[in-house]
């Protein structure tokens, strides 16, 4: 858990601010729980069974046609663009019986992000390929040049020394072969001992048949890799029989088998409903061998995309190498489901010989039980960055209002901050996630806050001025414990803040305006248990974010482990319209969109509120103000920036 930090900032003691309860009881049932154990054989898939959890299944996303509104109620979409193509619904729905916003272009401006990655304009979708190479690190990505909706996809490409500040480039790879013609999908980056560089990419072909193809810098002394060859025989892995031609994409990273030979995964389902990872063994990058039975296979799961598979070091502080291999060693195994439009991860064993894994817990395997993250996220992507010895995750973060909206604005789609991943040694089954410690170069002016008491059903003001770009770390401690208490309390983050229990919900209220009118909590969730023990949600609530109709806004989150000797702790990024927030030492990540029309520029505040029932709690923050990045094209005709990139 990261702790407090010292500061000679300036410390405030805000008087409470005492309202009428913002938030109002109400009550619902919890969801069912339901079994069911499915049983697969073929000789290409792997004999298993598997209970799946129904009511840890994630709700839909982009592919979801409804939309919740401020008032819990659902309203019917248009179905999204891509899937006729055969991929993912990469688009928001306009929702038809929703008026649309009117928007101003001041608005439209606030909403792009300040320092989180995303193109000048257009269409942006899953990373793809990152990778260090000589000083710069390098990002690819899914990219429509044309518009800012989803089609025509290219590879776009930006540098950055930093992770943080970024350079566009231009683009690496555009769909002109007949292996490819219907878009250059998602792909990935192996670096191999030679300093070779090899990227398997995901190709629609002029049959939208989906193949994986290969590609390699032009000159690999060229540290902006601006030249990507393909290779001539492509494609280099075609679907296998029994293998659906339009459900079988994303090559991971390769890792180096016992044997000395290479292994990927490709992404793909099996009688429509079984989520399966299949393995793929190679000697020279372009000859390819299907092996024996599955990496790995959950029924009900649907089709897998972008699945990555790496390994964590179970009592390490550094990140490993794809291929390493040995004791002390799990392997993460996460797909993101086609079906829900969710990343779910589980911890696991993979056995080098027979290149199976296996799930630590069959209760939380991949998309039954933990995601990656609990928000507005899809298609992430890790890889090993060998200059200081971590594991990177990418993650996508698209849009949640209309399509009308993205074209007036010219943009859609952004990329999260990137995050370190850890195996959390304390629990033995999450992961731990974190922003890279370059974003703290941003920080600018710092505020302290602390030991403010938060009265039960209260709302306190944080005196911090404008707070559109924020990094907030914030230490909660309940004053108070309430023994046998009765009350009926909702067993998740029910319908948001508006849910009181007897320990919360508590947090911080951000991009919100004076009046209250528009707001985000972001809050922990205490519930009790028939043992007397309290069980902790971590929640994220955008139902309130925005007055504007056409905008999607949901309650995210999901169950956080809070041991003995912890308080409840959170760190959040605010951006504009993205905030990230990592709770309990990054155990669990909620990523949301809000698209304010008045808590916007100046107007934007911060507050601590406790919607608790029962109990008071006390609150330590230190905030900061962040600074922007500069996310710019690169200065080619700089004498500057040219002597940097031969010095590299």
């Amino acid at each position: 858990m990261p702790k407090m930090e010292a500061s000679s900032s300036t410390s405030h003691d805000p008087a409470l601010f005492h309202a009428p309860l913002l938030y109002h009881p109400r009550r619902r049932s919890s969801r069912p729980l339901k079994g069911f154990a499915v049983i697969i054989g073929s000789v290409v898939f792997l004999l298993s069974l598997v209970t799946l959890i129904v009511n840890q299944s994630p709700e839909p996303l982009a592919s979801n046609p409804s939309s919740v509104t401020e008032a819990g109620s659902y309203s019917m979409a248009a179905q999204p663009r891509g899937i006729a193509e055969g991929v993912s619904a990469k688009s928001n729905p306009s929702l038809f019986d929703k008026v649309g916003f009117n928007w101003t272009n001041a608005m439209f401006y606030w909403q792009r992000t300040a320092y989180h990655f995303q193109p000048q304009k257009n269409w942006m979708n899953d990373p793809d390929g990152p990778l260090y190479h000589k000083g710069w690190y390098h990002l690819f990505y899914q990219y429509n040049p044309d518009s800012a909706i989803w089609g025509n996809i290219t590879w776009g490409h930006a540098v950055s020394t930093d992770l943080i500040h970024w350079f566009y480039l231009p683009l690496a790879m555009v769909p002109d072969q007949w292996y490819d013609i219907n878009g250059c999908w998602t792909g990935s980056a192996t670096l191999l001992p030679d300093g070779r560089i090899v990227m398997l990419y995901t190709g629609s072909t002029n049959d939208s048949v989906q193949v994986q193809n290969l590609a390699y810098p032009a000159n690999l002394s060229d540290p902006l890799l601006l030249q990507w060859l393909k290779y001539p025989g492509n494609p280099v892995v075609v679907p296998p029989t029994g293998i659906e031609d339009e459900e079988f994409r994303d090559p991971t990273t390769a890792w180096l088998g016992p044997d000395g030979s290479w292994r990927i995964a490709v992404g793909t389902r099996f009688n429509t409903t079984i989520g399966t990872a299949l393995v793929f063994q190679t000697t020279n990058f372009s000859d390819y061998e299907l092996l024996d039975g599955v990496l790995h296979a959950v029924p009900g799961t649907g089709m897998w995309e972008c699945v990555d598979f790496y390994p964590v070091a179970i009592n390490g502080s550094v990140g490993l190498d794809t291929t390493a291999l040995g004791p002390g060693i799990k392997h993460v195994l996460k797909a993101s489901l086609d079906d829900t439009k969710v990343d779910h991860y589980a911890i696991g064993t993979y056995d080098m010989i027979t290149d199976k894994w296996t799930p630590d817990d069959p209760e939380e395997d991949v998309g039954i039980g933990l995601k990656v993250d609990y928000g507005r996220y899809y298609a992430s992507k890790t890889f090993f960055d060998q200059s200081k010895q971590r594991r990177i995750l990418y993650g996508w973060v698209n849009e949640t209002d209309s399509e009308a909206d993205d074209l007036e604005k010219g943009w859609a789609s952004i990329q999260t901050i990137p995050r370190s991943v850890l195996y959390d040694n304390k629990t033995g089954t999450h992961l731990l996630q974190w922003p890279v410690e370059e974003v703290e170069s941003l920080r600018l002016n710092a505020t302290v806050f602390k030991d403010v008491v938060v009265e039960a059903g209260s709302v306190v003001p944080l005196d911090i001025g404008t707070a559109t770009q924020l990094d907030i770390l914030a230490e909660f401690e309940i004053e108070t414990l309430v023994l046998n208490s009765t009350e009926d309390e909702v067993s998740d983050c029910g319908d948001g803040a508006v849910d009181r229990s007897t320990y919360g919900p508590f947090g911080v209220l951000v991009i919100a305006d004076d009046s209250l009118s528009e707001l985000t909590p972001i809050y922990f969730r205490p519930l009790n248990t028939s043992d007397g023990s309290l069980e902790t949600y971590f929640c994220a609530d955008e139902t309130r974010s925005s007055k504007a109709p056409d905008v999607t806004k949901r309650v995210y989150g999901g169950k956080i482990p809070v041991l003995d000797d912890e308080n409840y702790n959170m760190r959040v990024l605010v951006d504009h319209s993205v905030v990230e927030s990592f709770g309990g030492g990054g155990r669990t990540v909620i990523t949301s969109r809000v698209y304010p029309t008045e808590a916007i520029y100046g107007a934007a505040r911060l507050f601590l509120f406790n919607n608790a029932s029962g109990v008071n709690v006390k609150a330590t923050l230190k905030i900061w103000e962040m600074n922007s990045a500069f996310i710019r094209p690169f200065p080619f005709e700089e004498t500057l920036f040219q002597e940097m990139v031969a010095s590299t």
